[in-house]
């Protein structure tokens, strides 16, 4: 084998793989199929672990972060929700590189959060810490100064981790002073049905009243807040004064 042959076989999605089966703890595996809820019926239904920290997927992730746009598909395409988790964050890192001010690089962001988009439409982006863990940093970095009627288009999709990955991915956003999307989400959003999407969007409402300006929230609050969903109303008054929480909670 020679050292350019060794050096790809390296960087490749086998290889990530077989770090993270090192790491496997088949008990720890069990465990994340309850709390993620992978019976027939819940929202990760299939989903497999193999029993894989996040901190050691993180570093995984950093040994292997040249890891080519191919191979991310490779993890993406496993049915084991370790290697999906450890192929965002990989493609996360990346793009936050190529974003920096000593090696900003538009066409590498391009190109991943072209990739994104394609692994999010695939159904692949599926459980909320895969998408918690790369919408903000990906769409979020990416459409912040774009057009964001992708968004709009991820809100409206019956898949509910599409719909996850519009509102989450502002959170890239309002981490820069912007809640403008954010507000505008959560009206389409208000009523969701999904336990999952009435949490993300009272949490992006929270962040958005505690890292832009409370004003904000108490406005989509005083217009929102009766007819929205308990989970929801309860996420985004979080950090409020008890008194104000308990004035919009009563409006329900």
């Amino acid at each position: 084998m020679t050292a350019a042959t060794s050096a790809d076989a390296a960087l490749s999605a086998t290889a990530v793989q077989a770090a993270l089966a090192e790491l496997a703890d088949p008990a720890r595996g069990l465990s994340s199929q309850g709390f993620f809820k992978t019976a027939p019926g819940q929202y990760g239904a299939g989903d497999v672990f193999i029993g894989v920290t996040v901190p050691q997927q993180r570093t995984v992730a950093r040994a292997f972060a040249g890891l080519p746009l191919a191979e991310l598909d490779v993890l993406l395409d496993s049915e084991v929700h370790e290697h999906r988790l450890t192929g965002v964050i990989i493609a996360t890192k990346q793009f936050e590189r190529a974003s920096g001010a000593r090696g900003f690089d538009d066409g590498r962001r391009a190109a991943i959060a072209e990739w994104y988009l394609a692994v999010v439409r695939r159904g692949r982006v599926n459980n909320w810490d895969i998408v918690d863990s790369s919408a903000p940093g990906i769409l979020g970095g990416w459409l912040f100064d774009r057009r964001r009627d992708v968004l709009f288009e991820l809100a409206a999709s019956p898949v509910l981790w599409e719909r996850r990955v519009a509102m989450i991915a502002t959170q890239g956003f309002i981490n820069r002073g912007d809640a403008s999307t954010a507000l505008e989400l959560a009206a389409v959003l208000r009523d969701d049905p999904q336990d999952l999407m009435q949490k993300a969007v009272g949490w992006m409402l929270r962040e958005l009243g505690k890292r832009v300006d409370p004003a904000l929230l108490i406005a989509f609050l005083d217009e929102h807040a009766a007819r929205m969903p308990r989970t929801e109303l309860s996420y985004a008054t979080e950090h409020l004064a008890p008194e104000l929480r308990a004035h919009y909670r009563a409006l329900r």
